[in-house]
């Protein structure tokens, strides 16, 4: 997928939407998928994800950050660096709505993490990690059909908590 203009498009500002993003991790586990949501709220367009150093923008929460990439963007290949991104995002899946759907929910529900994800203070390759957000998310929301790839490392690491 090419990631510029191309996926800018993509957003409604009528609409609530998330999309489900994903690239490779950053070197030398790269062959794990590094997962975040874009949530659209009707123009107001924000990006969520896990990263493994903590506070990496002022929209942080330890290790949850919101808009600390571009919605788009790839993230580092190499973990010393932010000069080199991935450049194969790929689109898993993106949900849309209207006022009061599954998907306003799932965005509200999303913009909430700070206070409800159990997780936001730690992180390990092993778990809890960017797999772990992702599937705690979409585990509230079954009905929406977005699902992460199998080799998603941390996934089913302790989700169902809070």
């Amino acid at each position: 997928m090419n990631t510029g203009l191309q996926s800018e498009r993509l957003l409604k500002p009528d609409r609530y939407q998330v999309f489900l993003l994903s690239c490779p991790a950053s070197i030398p586990v790269n062959f794990f998928p590094h997962p975040w949501f874009v949530v659209n709220k009707k123009g107001a367009v924000s990006r969520w994800e896990i990263f493994w150093q903590p506070g990496k923008c002022p929209t942080s929460w330890k290790h949850l950050h919101k808009d600390f990439c571009p919605p788009f963007q790839g993230t580092a290949i190499f973990f010393f660096t932010e000069r080199y991104l991935w450049k194969n995002v790929k689109m898993l899946g993106v949900v849309e709505g209207g006022e009061g759907s599954l998907v306003h929910h799932m965005a509200d529900f999303i913009e909430r993490s700070p206070e409800q994800y159990p997780y936001c203070n730690k992180y390990s390759l092993m778990g809890p990690n960017s797999n772990t957000y992702a599937e705690w998310v979409l585990s509230r929301f079954p009905q929406c059909g977005l699902r992460l790839p199998w080799n998603s490392y941390g996934k089913a690491y302790k989700v169902g908590l809070n």
